[in-house]
């Protein structure tokens, strides 16, 4: 049992400890924040909220994932190397994919809304 709560502590530490260090995620934490403020100010319906939880969870979570590939890459070389940057490269991409996305999502849920 000590394991399975170590493994949920592990996990928290280590979204804090991305939240705590990389400004990006802090940028999608605060579009989070907006999204939420604006989702209760036009009441949003029930399919509109689940959308945009997986889309916070999709976003967030890539850049979870990026953060540590950028760190596991760091670890094993700060050489110029063109194999790490590409594994770099890639994992940001992760991210801008799920943000851009993201972003025409929110623009088919709010622009009929605010407009």
């Amino acid at each position: 049992m000590k394991r399975f709560l170590n493994s949920f502590k592990y996990a928290f530490e280590g979204i804090i400890t991305t939240i705590k260090e990389e400004r990006n995620i802090k940028i999608h934490i605060l579009a989070v924040v907006v999204v939420i403020i604006m989702g209760v100010t036009y009441k949003i319906s029930q399919v509109e909220w689940i959308i945009c939880l997986i889309l916070f969870g999709l976003v967030i979570s890539s850049e979870i994932i990026n953060t540590s590939i950028e760190n596991a890459v760091d670890l094993i070389t700060k050489e110029e190397n063109e194999l790490a940057k590409k594994a770099k490269d890639a994992a940001a991409g992760a991210v801008l994919v799920n943000a851009i996305i993201s972003a025409i999502i929110a623009g088919i849920i709010w622009i009929p809304k605010i407009f």
